[in-house]
């Protein structure tokens, strides 16, 4: 079992402050912003925009030192209490040595969203020990699914994932660990980084989109190549989102390919849990203990706190 000791922030009840910002890339149509507000307040929260929420700079959210100053003015602003991402796309990982790690570790916030936002819940884990929340970017118009788990992982820390009926068990087993992972393009990324989490004795979650399926298999063997597959307790991936098989000049499928990975490191792995680009996800307490178990296509957030 893991060791290390990770923190936790205070529960998001009603009433907290959330910071609305976009660190990575921009908003992209007129009612994104509306309705982010619109979500917090759903859950009793009071959203705060970030001042360079709807910026744009080609493909990023704006500058990057607007982006990295809207995120360090809510870490380190004592009246926020989390920070939700108003969406993904590309960007993160340009500002992440400029981050504000230790404001963040003085006062411990919740951190939600997906994606890019791979790359800040990787720094936060590597340079804080503290868990964050791969979720629904705000700005997402939320499904009851997605609502209950995020609001049981953020609001009442208790299990935010459970059984995945449509799932496809690749690698068969049970495992205990650390839930650790994301978007695996920006995982792989992260390779050779300060920032590239600590995958000892984790439960990798994966998911990614647009990747065709050669590319997934380049991406599974960095991992695997850098040692970080061979220290996890087991993978689970959600969904591969246009995901071609037949790119790169001949077909394979995708669960081909990740179980020749999961097989050769000798692990458990789910894969088509709800996580990834699709509208049904649970939110995962990156950090937290969970639970897996292949046959049964669960898995349960058991801690959250070592």
């Amino acid at each position: 079992m893991p060791v290390k000791q990770f923190r936790r922030a205070k529960p998001l009840e009603s009433g907290a402050n959330i910071a609305l910002i976009a660190p990575a890339g921009p908003l992209q149509k007129p009612d994104d912003l509306p309705r982010a507000q619109e979500n917090a307040r759903t859950f009793g929260w009071e959203p705060i925009v970030g001042p360079h929420a709807t910026e744009r700079t080609g493909y990023l959210a704006g500058h990057d030192r607007d982006r990295l100053n809207d995120i360090n003015r809510a870490l380190r602003d004592p009246n926020i209490d989390a920070i939700w991402c108003l969406r993904g796309g590309y960007g993160m990982m340009r500002i992440l040595p400029a981050i504000d790690y230790d404001a963040l570790s003085r006062t411990p916030k919740a951190i939600i969203g997906y994606s890019d936002i791979t790359a800040l819940h990787a720094a936060v884990q590597r340079k804080c020990k503290l868990i964050t929340f791969h979720g629904p970017t705000a700005r997402e118009m939320l499904t009851d699914f997605s609502r209950d788990s995020l609001q049981r992982a953020v609001a009442k820390q208790t299990d935010s994932c459970g059984t995945a009926p449509d799932a496809r068990e690749i690698n068969s087993g049970t495992a205990e660990g650390r839930l650790v992972g994301g978007n695996l393009a920006v995982l792989a990324s992260l390779c050779g980084t300060p920032y590239a989490p600590d995958f000892t004795d984790g439960i990798l979650i994966l998911e990614d989109i647009n990747e065709p399926v050669y590319r997934i298999d380049r991406m599974l063997h960095q991992l695997k190549l850098t040692g970080a597959l061979n220290v996890c307790k087991a993978i689970a991936f959600g969904e591969c989102v246009s995901c071609p098989q037949d790119a790169g000049g001949g077909a394979r499928s995708f669960d081909e390919v990740l179980g020749e990975v999961a097989h050769a490191v000798g692990i458990p792995c789910l894969a088509g849990i709800p996580l990834g680009h699709i509208a049904e996800q649970w939110t995962f307490p990156l950090g937290a203990m969970a639970k897996l178990d292949t046959r049964t296509r669960t898995l349960t957030v058991t801690s959250y706190t070592s």
